[in-house]
């Protein structure tokens, strides 16, 4: 039984799906994967259901049905993790912009190194990110700068998908009062731990933009996202983060 599960959710990404199982499979520390396949009608769901009988132990996927957001999709996956025993619970997506061998780095942050939420992070050096047009760079970076004017998180990437949480962490996090299901569930699970008084740390990282399949960014999302920090910052006055 791995100690680390790997929440990757999907919809259309049948041209990336085997490969990323594949790749983290073949990494020297042993990873499960858990793919939140939310009804693809480009047959994702088939190839791992596939890939299920030669990966018996480690390979798992919840099916829902449509689309109803990377926020609700990575909750229905930590959830998941809880009832069972992995002390490491990761996000990652499946078009390899997040690169499976940086996997390891974030473990060791988290399992080795103090950290309670490790960061992928395209910022903490620079700026990182490989294959974007400028435009959506440009948004990305001061979405980040916003984020944290507005919150005062020490985080340079608060809009980064690739995190590795201890299980205290999630345990902790109360899922039901999570405001937002897109871009700006990234921002709030960062700012509810780092509010719960979690170490959160950021590992440097290369984002490398999807080669295969179609992009799920649209402006909405980042609109959605300047909106939500602050409704978000206003309402952490009137709570107490007690662990």
């Amino acid at each position: 039984m791995s100690d680390s599960l790997i929440i990757i959710p999907t919809y259309n990404e049948k041209e990336n799906i085997e490969k990323i199982i594949r790749k983290v499979f073949s990494l020297e520390k042993d990873f499960h994967i858990l793919v939140i396949e939310d009804g693809s009608p480009d047959g994702t769901a088939n190839i791992v259901k596939k890939l299920q009988k030669e990966f018996t132990t480690n390979l798992h996927i919840e099916e829902r049905s449509g689309k109803l957001g990377l926020g609700t999709a990575y909750i229905h996956g930590f959830k998941w993790a809880l009832k069972r025993d992995y002390q490491f619970i990761f996000e990652m997506d499946a078009d390899f912009s997040h690169n499976p061998d940086d996997l390891i780095r974030l473990y060791n942050a988290c399992a080795s190194d103090g950290g309670e939420v490790a960061i992928g992070s395209r910022y903490i050096s620079g700026v990182n990110i490989v294959n974007w047009p400028m435009t959506r760079l440009l948004m990305s970076f001061f979405a980040s700068k916003y984020v944290k004017l507005i919150t005062r998180m020490p985080i340079h990437d608060a809009t980064a998908g690739f995190k590795c949480y201890k299980r205290e962490v999630l345990e902790t996090i109360k899922f039901n009062k999570i405001q937002f299901v897109g871009y700006a569930f990234q921002i709030e699970m960062k700012f509810k731990a780092w509010k719960y008084g979690f170490n959160v740390v950021e590992i440097p990282v290369i984002f490398t933009d999807r080669t295969e399949g179609n992009s799920k960014m649209s402006g909405g999302i980042f609109r959605e996202a300047v909106i939500g920090v602050i409704q978000m910052k206003i309402k952490s006055f009137f709570r107490k983060f007690e662990k």
